[in-house]
């Protein structure tokens, strides 16, 4: 017996999404996943409606694979020639390795022009054309499909040999678990942060904020600077911060002019040659210590007043 089977129908972009600044991009920011299922890339948020010149990036992502910065542009309409010049400035403004330019429809030129990108540059960038579509079936629920038009060729291979360079990386992903295994061990609560794990950066949530104190781990240069949620826009983070930031630079020694597009501010560094084990309990040392100055400073700048 044959089972019944139903018909796939378009639905226009616009039933699902009524706005592209307001609709679109905060959904697609929201659920990365399944672009990055169609692209064969990892990707989690870092920032939306960045800030590059006179224009605003859509979204701003990061692949934890090997940390790039990748750029989505996004459309509820055709490719026009204005984003592909905004795509190329926010390329340069953001340092992004990937773009990733998602569209109702791709005109030929605008195709041919990832082509050729991809034909001409080196690696690590790449660049995707990505058509997205709604559809369904009777009256079940919308649903969002994305079919990749251009990407770079041997994108496959290139995917390959990243999981290869992960593997090579073992040894660097050991390292930052051993630190930040000795650091939760020191210090009695810094386990309600989280379990020491692999990543290059802890994050620690400021109580009666919305802000985080990030401390990040490298073999020679360590440091600590500050954010927002992920998915925060930077802007909107730096304007609760402008007004304390000299204080705050005065209390922990950090830079007051520090502004950066991928929302890291006032941060503050340390050269320690960690391959040196004897040198962890310093450099351990001088990260809580510096932790708290900056919890303590922005507690009492803005607590309860985010």
């Amino acid at each position: 017996m044959t089972a019944e089977l139903g018909r796939l129908i378009d639905v226009p972009l616009r039933e699902a999404w009524r706005h592209e600044a307001h609709g679109f991009t905060p959904w697609l920011a929201d659920n990365l996943d399944q672009l990055g299922d169609a692209l064969g890339l990892p990707l989690e948020l870092e920032a939306t409606e960045v800030k590059v010149d006179a224009f605003s990036a859509d979204i701003l992502a990061r692949n934890p694979s090997d940390n790039s910065h990748v750029l989505i542009e996004n459309q509820l309409a055709g490719t026009d020639h204005t984003h592909l010049g905004q795509i190329m400035t926010y390329l340069a403004g953001l340092e992004a390795r990937s773009v990733v330019w998602v569209a109702a429809d791709f005109r030929e030129a605008h195709l041919s022009a990832i082509n050729w990108l991809n034909e001409h540059t080196v690696e690590p960038f790449a660049f995707f054309a990505v058509k997205v579509k709604v559809v369904r079936i009777g009256e079940s629920p919308l649903a969002p499909l994305f079919e990749v038009l251009a990407r770079p060729n041997g994108f496959e291979r290139q995917l390959h040999a990243v999981a290869r360079s992960t593997e090579d990386k073992s040894e660097l992903g050991q390292f930052r678990h051993d630190f930040w295994t000795h650091y939760v061990d020191r210090f009695a609560g810094e386990a309600a942060h989280g379990p020491a794990n692999a990543a290059s950066a802890r994050w620690r949530e400021v109580p009666g904020t919305d802000l985080y104190v990030v401390l990040f781990v490298g073999r020679r240069v360590s440091g600590l600077f500050l954010r927002g949620p992920r998915g925060a826009a930077p802007e909107d983070v730096w304007d609760q911060l402008a007004p304390h930031a000299e204080r705050i630079a005065d209390a922990t020694g950090a830079d007051s002019r520090s502004y950066a597009a991928n929302g890291h501010f006032l941060g503050k560094g340390h050269r320690l040659d960690l391959t040196d084990r004897t040198n962890w309990d310093a450099m351990c040392d001088w990260m809580h210590e510096n932790a708290e100055r900056y919890r303590a400073e922005l507690e009492a700048c803005l607590g309860d007043a985010s």
